[in-house]
């Protein structure tokens, strides 16, 4: 490309704080494009970029703190700027991040949340969280992955590092209570009650909720009281007859 041009037209744009510019002056400072190759002045311009929240210059701040380009290494600070871009929806930030979890370099060693971050870049198409993916989920136990499937769930239901979606939180909800995660249970049952992520089914949130009841999870105790009053006879015995098939199912 044309960086003579490029420079002129982002330097005054960067020096007066445009976001998009200081990124693009931090490329070409670690690249040498039209410039000497400066990694020291190339941290600058993603620090600045960083520090107005764009994501792109977080995951290369966290680069260069990963690699020790421009500043000494630094693996805390790298985590710190891979998380703000992840959380941002930055499918590269989330794959290194949860490599970062799954070796517990610069936090602690956490599957659970190497399995979180995965999922969610994988679901943007991340060939190498996919296959990520599965290498960690033989490490785990089955209570770890259903607590990062219910974590998931909170995630989508809050848009809280994605997109809010609630029948994708439904779908992270279903997976861990299909587990008997308690909490995923309940929160499941919840959606059906509200109709919210999936159709309402009043038989179908008292079997979750009921189930979450039973392994003693206070929140569904709550929830039980406030649904059974709104529920028929026949909707309260359908609910009753499908927690019982569902326990049935899973504890023989």
């Amino acid at each position: 490309g044309d960086f003579a041009t490029a420079l002129q037209e982002w330097r005054p744009l960067a020096e007066q704080g445009d976001a998009l510019a200081q990124a693009n002056l931090g490329r070409m400072y670690e690249n040498g494009y039209g410039v000497p190759e400066n990694d020291a002045e190339a941290v600058k311009w993603y620090r600045k970029a960083a520090e107005q929240g764009f994501a792109k210059a977080q995951f290369n701040l966290g680069r260069m703190y990963a690699t020790g380009e421009g500043v000494p290494v630094n693996d805390t600070e790298s985590v710190k700027w891979f998380l703000k871009a992840a959380e941002q929806g930055d499918s590269d930030a989330q794959t290194i991040l949860g490599q970062r979890y799954a070796t517990g370099t610069g936090v602690l060693k956490d599957y659970v949340r190497a399995y979180m971050w995965w999922s969610l870049a994988k679901a943007q198409g991340n060939k190498g969280a996919a296959s990520y993916l599965d290498i960690v989920k033989e490490q785990m136990i089955p209570a770890q992955i259903s607590k990062a499937q219910n974590n998931l769930g909170g995630m989508y239901v809050k848009g809280d590092g994605v997109p809010q979606n609630d029948a994708e939180a439904v779908k992270w909800w279903r997976k861990a209570a299909e587990q008997g995660h308690a909490k995923a249970q309940n929160n499941l049952g919840v959606m059906y009650l509200r109709g919210t992520g999936v159709p309402a089914n009043a038989a179908k949130a008292y079997m979750w909720i009921s189930l979450s009841k039973a392994q003693g999870y206070k929140n569904a105790a709550q929830f039980m009281d406030i649904i059974k009053p709104l529920m028929t006879p026949t909707q309260i015995a359908e609910g009753k007859a499908l927690a019982a098939e569902w326990w049935e199912k899973h504890n023989n």
